[in-house]
């Protein structure tokens, strides 16, 4: 089993929605719910279910505040054995002191060291900043010119300001690790955790202002979240594989946005959903050929945009050609895992390259929790989407291609779903198969 392939196997089954991993003494444990008989094997797994958890992301572990007092513990947290520390002070937070022992202790004892399967390969795979395949503080050769990045993300207020904002490096106006660009600057490995191309670029959204306004997030029932963008009085955008789950389909959950409005953001539940009638699961895990599938269009049961307002859509590559569509600046914003509730995105970033298949490559910064978020142009102060964010490929001549799937397959289907004429009349899960045409 290849690197990437064990990678990949150890983050899909430390999703709670997915099964734990069987690991061996020498393999870092990444586990965290219980196993099921219906797992596929390891030796199965491909990259792209690791791009799934990269892009939809896991709940947030809540924090807490640091404890003093002398190291000594177990494993009793529920985020125990994934590989990150979770002890307050010491790692995330999200455990209670002492109940994250196996992950924390290196750190607690000062005894970082490269006893990591992958440490000395010339990449970090610490989790949070590296590739997430080793136990934290086992690579230290390979991370230590960027441990400084551990355990920080960019939530604070006034994140990508210019101005550290941290206590003890900047004028403490934000909480500690929570100011990342501005306090230790925007250089990122290029690594598989985040996609920043070298350096991270993102600005916060007004989400009192149109557009960003409609680009909200879905919280499922199911479990996990992503990004979403009003395209109608009542419709939405986002990508298909954020409702599929084990072969089955669940759109069940809660849209919010507008989180920057006065009298606070404004919500409503999916009630319908249509999505690619070739959509395969198993097969978009497994390849690439049917990227270009992962979109589902999303009805609620409020007409939203009606009140807010809602982008248009287009099919760019289809109205300037491919060679013409990569010269248009795009704009794209989504609730990426590590700004908080915080909309974040990139201004003037470009397609790269268009594929025959309904896909194209894109060089806007984006990680985990920007699945289905939107790729935008700008006509005057009218907005039109032509493009969702989907998953990663692999690049054996360099850096993994970021990919989005463009609005010209699922735009023959607007009009009919968003008048009712196509949908499936519920959220609700529903089995393996094509929906019907």
């Amino acid at each position: 089993m290849t690197r990437r392939d064990w990678i990949a196997a150890a983050l899909f089954f430390a999703l709670p929605a997915f099964a734990a991993a069987q690991v061996t003494a020498d393999e870092p444990a990444l586990a965290g719910a219980p196993a099921t008989q219906d797992a596929p094997a390891p030796d199965r797994m491909s990259s792209r279910d690791l791009g799934r958890w990269l892009q939809q992301g896991k709940p947030p572990k809540p924090g807490a505040s640091p404890v003093s007092g002398g190291y000594t513990g177990d494993d009793s947290c529920q985020w125990a054995n994934d590989g990150e520390c979770d002890d307050p002070g010491l790692g995330t937070g999200a455990c209670q002191q002492g109940t994250d022992y196996s992950d924390c202790w290196r750190l607690a004892e000062g005894v970082e060291d490269n006893s990591c399967r992958w440490a000395n390969d010339g990449e970090c795979d610490e989790p949070g900043f590296g590739t997430g395949a080793c136990t934290q503080a086992t690579d230290l050769n390979d991370c230590g010119d960027v441990i400084h990045l551990r355990f920080r993300n960019d939530s604070c207020e006034t994140a990508f300001d210019g101005v550290c904002n941290e206590p003890d490096v900047g004028d403490g106006t934000c909480a500690e690790r929570t100011d990342r660009a501005d306090c230790f600057g925007r250089d990122r490995p290029l690594g598989i955790n985040d996609h920043y191309f070298g350096r991270d670029d993102r600005v916060f959204m007004d989400t009192a202002q149109f557009p960003w306004n409609v680009v909200g997030q879905i919280d499922f029932d199911a479990g996990g979240a992503c990004t979403a963008t009003l395209i109608g009085d009542d419709v939405l955008i986002t990508a298909s594989h954020c409702i599929s789950e084990e072969g089955r389909l669940d759109a069940r959950g809660v849209f919010r946005t507008a989180y920057a409005r006065e009298g606070g953001p404004m919500e409503a539940r999916v009630i319908d959903f249509f999505n690619d009638p070739d959509w395969d699961e198993q097969r978009f895990s497994s390849g690439d050929e049917l990227d270009g599938t992962d979109w589902a269009l999303l009805r609620i049961d409020r007409p939203l945009g009606a009140e807010l307002g809602h982008v248009g859509v287009r099919g760019l590559v289809d109205s300037e050609g491919p060679r013409g569509a990569l010269g248009v600046e795009l704009y794209q914003a989504g609730y990426s895992w590590d700004t908080g509730t915080h909309l974040s995105g990139n201004l003037g970033c470009h397609m790269v390259e268009v594929f025959g298949d309904n896909t194209m490559a894109h060089d806007c910064d984006t990680t985990r929790g920007d699945s289905g978020s939107p790729f935008m142009i700008r006509e005057g102060d009218d907005y039109y989407v032509v493009a969702t964010d989907s998953n990663f490929r692999s690049n054996p001549d360099g850096p993994m291609i970021y990919i989005a799937a463009r609005s010209e397959r699922w735009l023959p289907y607007y009009e009919d779903f968003a008048a009712g004429r196509i949908g499936n009349d519920s959220p609700r899960p529903r089995g393996p198969g094509k929906p019907p045409k």
